[in-house]
């Protein structure tokens, strides 16, 4: 692995946050490219990826400069994972997406030496969430999404919340999208939601196929690819389709 990742320049930062109050784990991955920011699952750790190996299975792609990765982590063990109040856990979340679009997408952009530059997002598990999540509400940040096995109907996660877990549950705010905020997804971004029919995939399918019919009757642009009855919910499948759906855009 280590010789696999010699050339994908991979740094360790932390990152000040006012909106978390503290500095954030950050890996990056690249030296030029198209960056793409990487939501991390439910474990909501930075080096998730170098991990999990989908470092190692895009280091082609890193290397010859198509693509840089920007890794943070999240909160998602004080928000959707959590106990508590509703209220607060959503309010949690709220810091967080503004840590994203108010410094770390800044950051980004500044790190591209590219001011106003677009991102790919991408996440595994309840990552696909987040990035499914940032490319409906910010369209003209992120004009592509890929998503490995999520979940998309969040709100039994928060169980309850009002109009904050709304806005967090695409299956509950798609659904209703309209006019000028409905045409500005359209025209602006695109999303792969990819999804295996094997062991732990649970809702993961379902919701999936759901979201895919949701954008499908919307005409937002998407793109819906289940894999086989063998695909499992673990690294072993998602790096293979992380090398084909990356390979298809970037190679």
């Amino acid at each position: 692995m280590m010789d696999t990742l010699m050339h994908t320049n991979e740094r360790y930062l932390r990152l000040p946050s006012r909106h978390l109050n503290r500095k954030v784990h950050l890996w990056t991955f690249g030296h030029w490219g198209t960056p793409v920011l990487v939501f991390p699952s439910s474990a909501g750790m930075a080096h998730e990826w170098r991990a999990g190996g989908g470092i190692e299975a895009l280091a082609p792609l890193i290397a010859a400069g198509r693509i840089k990765l920007y890794c943070p982590e999240s909160n998602v063990s004080e928000t959707w994972t959590a106990d508590g109040a509703p209220e607060r856990r959503l309010a949690l979340h709220g810091d967080y997406e503004r840590f994203v679009m108010e410094e770390l997408v800044p950051w980004i952009q500044a790190d591209c030496r590219s001011p106003g530059i677009q991102l790919g997002t991408t996440g595994v598990s309840f990552g696909a969430f987040y990035a499914a999540n940032a490319a409906l509400k910010w369209p003209e940040v992120f004009p592509w999404a890929l998503c490995l096995s999520g979940r998309y109907r969040t709100t039994p996660f928060i169980g309850g919340g009002g109009e904050e877990a709304y806005y967090n549950d695409p299956l509950a705010y798609v659904p209703n999208l309209s006019g000028e905020a409905l045409e500005k997804v359209r025209r602006s971004t695109h999303l792969t939601l990819v999804v295996g029919q094997g062991a732990f995939e649970g809702g993961c399918l379902p919701e999936t196929r759901e979201l895919a019919d949701v954008l499908a009757e919307k005409g937002i642009p998407h793109e819906r690819d289940v894999w086989g009855q063998d695909v499992s919910h673990q690294w072993v499948w998602w790096r293979r389709q992380l090398k084909y759906h990356f390979g298809r855009r970037f190679s």
